[in-house]
């Protein structure tokens, strides 16, 4: 399956509800154990990547992961063309009602020049690659200026059989009250779309803002490969 026919046959009212109302939605099977298996294959073949992230080092927790370099992988582009074109509207509606005045094109590679041209031209889809007791710290993916609201995680190994632990988790930090965690249950090949940063969440006097971080707790057994796909480029 290609990836225009997997975000088509997807449940869109469904997730962006759940996106809408948490912050977060799991997106149910995307790619069949061979395609994962494919992808999780590229980490140890350098040419496929820009440059490697080793998270002690930086205080991101411990495990490490690599970003893409152009061009991406087919399956990764398309599934970040085809996800970017589903959530762009709905993006532009949480900026509407966050009071802000960005406003996301219908196509990738218009937002993608906008990124380019204010020197955001570095691609951020990445694997991440997880051992026994790696996790990996609350954060937020803000690469610059030109930031689109949410992102994408895939699966790419099984937790029945190769790694126990390694939950993805976000809090919501909710203004002049306790924070809200959320943990995100995934089997091989499911994915999950999140808040990258700030979000609007309804209240009995309207719209507030919140502000999501993501992470994922300790690997206790085993290991953990997951793919990110991140709409906006880096400086």
């Amino acid at each position: 399956m290609n990836a225009d026919d997997i975000v088509s046959k997807l449940d869109w009212d469904s997730i962006l509800r759940n996106l809408d109302a948490f912050g977060v939605a799991p997106t149910g099977p995307l790619l069949d154990r061979q395609t994962c298996l494919e992808l999780r294959a590229l980490y140890d073949q350098d040419q496929h990547f820009r440059s490697r992230i080793v998270m002690q080092r930086h205080g991101f927790g411990s495990g490490e992961y690599k970003y893409f370099a152009n061009p991406l992988p087919q399956m990764i582009a398309g599934l970040r063309r085809g996800f970017y074109e589903r959530l762009a509207p709905f993006a532009n509606g949480w900026n509407e009602r966050m009071g802000l005045d960005r406003r996301y094109p219908a196509g990738l590679d218009a937002f993608l020049a906008e990124c380019h041209a204010d020197g955001q031209t570095k691609p951020t889809p990445l694997l991440l690659k997880y051992g026994a007791g790696d996790y990996n710290c609350l954060h937020q993916d803000v690469y610059g200026a030109h930031l689109f609201p949410v992102q994408l995680v895939i699966l790419l190994s099984d937790p029945q059989s190769e790694f126990e632990g390694g939950d993805f988790v976000m809090t919501e930090q909710r203004p002049r009250m306790q924070s809200r965690a959320e943990v995100v249950s995934l089997g091989i090949g499911q994915g999950a779309l999140f808040a990258v940063n700030d979000r609007p969440k309804a209240g009995t006097r309207g719209d507030y803002r919140v502000k999501m971080r993501h992470g994922v707790s300790r690997i206790h057994r085993g290991e953990r490969f997951t793919m990110g796909v991140i709409f906006h480029d880096a400086k």
